[in-house]
């Protein structure tokens, strides 16, 4: 695994990680593996985040996150979502989401993004999460339709679709967010040269046009929250993985 080679390696700024949250969160609280993925690191910076969406079949009557709620309990478990795979932050997300809003769906994991939207697209899934860059594609085709974001905030793909929190649901903020580290005890010297490397490159009119296209938002942040950020990450997941039985005894 790369974070086990990355965080034994010599802190010299020249071995990184280009990590997630399940390298740095989920994965050390579902397994037990040979390191820290917090204290085992110095974190350069937040690189990107591809925001998470709820999307539904269209021949789902419901159109929004509040007819879906309702549907939910209306028929606890009736609803069904799908996700690109046990135990990722697609999966865990429409978990969150479960629990903020006080609903019984039942979850249904695949093999990645395609084959959910495969099943969305042809109605055997009612719903699906996954990430905007695997669904866009699908949404501008109209053969899948946006409910909400699991984000903080709108994407300008699609600025129309409300996030969870503007449809009633709050703390159900997900993404795949993509992070910069170091081994840890790499000098503080290496780490601002590597982000300022990181904001230099974000800070590309061309690779910023790129990237948006893909549904990926560029984000820069100092060492110091980077740490708030993926610690906040970890405080989220603890209890959602515990409450579901999936942390390592």
């Amino acid at each position: 695994m790369g974070g086990s080679v990355v965080a034994r390696a010599k802190p010299d700024g020249y071995t990184l990680l280009l990590g997630t949250s399940a390298t740095h969160v989920v994965t050390p609280l579902m397994e037990k593996i040979a390191y820290d993925g917090i204290a085992d690191f110095t974190f350069v910076s937040v690189v990107a985040n591809q925001p998470i969406i709820m999307v539904a079949s269209p021949a789902l009557p419901a159109n929004t996150l509040k007819e879906v709620i309702a549907a939910a309990k209306a028929s606890p478990g009736k609803l069904n979502f799908g996700s690109a795979g046990a135990g990722g932050a697609t999966h865990l997300a429409g978990e969150l989401l479960k629990q903020r809003a006080g609903i019984n769906m039942t979850h249904i994991p695949y093999p990645g993004a395609v084959p959910a939207l495969k099943d969305v697209i042809g109605g055997q899934v009612q719903l699906a999460m996954l990430n905007l860059s695997a669904t866009q594609a699908f949404l501008k085709e109209g053969r899948i339709k946006a409910i909400a974001y699991a984000a903080a905030q709108r994407s300008p793909l699609f600025p129309d679709v409300p996030t969870f929190a503007e449809a009633g649901v709050t703390g159900a903020e997900s993404s795949t967010w993509y992070t910069l580290a170091a081994p840890k005890g790499t000098p503080p010297a290496i780490i601002d040269t590597l982000n300022k490397a990181v904001a230099a490159v974000n800070a590309d009119p061309e690779y910023q046009k790129f990237m948006a296209t893909q549904g990926v938002e560029l984000m820069t942040k100092t060492p110091a929250e980077t740490l708030t950020f993926v610690q906040h990450d970890l405080d989220t997941m603890k209890p959602l993985l515990k409450s579901l039985n999936l942390t390592a005894p």
